[in-house]
């Protein structure tokens, strides 16, 4: 969130949107609870939260397990997550600070 909390938008989020945040976004995305073209830009913690929400109660349908999502879930997962990826590492990103603490 920016000083004015609001959120930036997963299009402008660090490390490319590689955050918490981007998270929520993209499993909301995956469970089709926002469309792919909503970035949330301009978002507020509120409105954060009841997303993380709704993302939390899909996945508990599922055991909070990407193997057990349904085959179409489960490429929509693949594909979104993976295009995620590849674009933050063209960004400079490179997973380290995820894992910094385990060192």
């Amino acid at each position: 969130m920016s000083k004015t909390n609001t959120y930036v938008g997963i299009n402008n989020d660090m490390f490319g949107g590689m955050t918490t945040i981007g998270k929520i976004i993209r499993d909301a995305w995956v469970f089709e609870l926002i469309p792919e073209t909503e970035t949330c830009e301009g978002w507020n913690g509120q409105g954060i939260d009841a997303l993380l929400q709704k993302v939390n109660t899909e996945w508990d349908k599922y055991g909070c397990l990407v193997s057990n999502l349904p085959e179409q879930l489960l490429e929509r997962h693949q594909r979104i997550h993976s295009e995620a990826v590849e674009k933050a590492r063209a960004n400079g990103w490179s997973g380290e600070f995820e894992t910094d603490d385990e060192r």
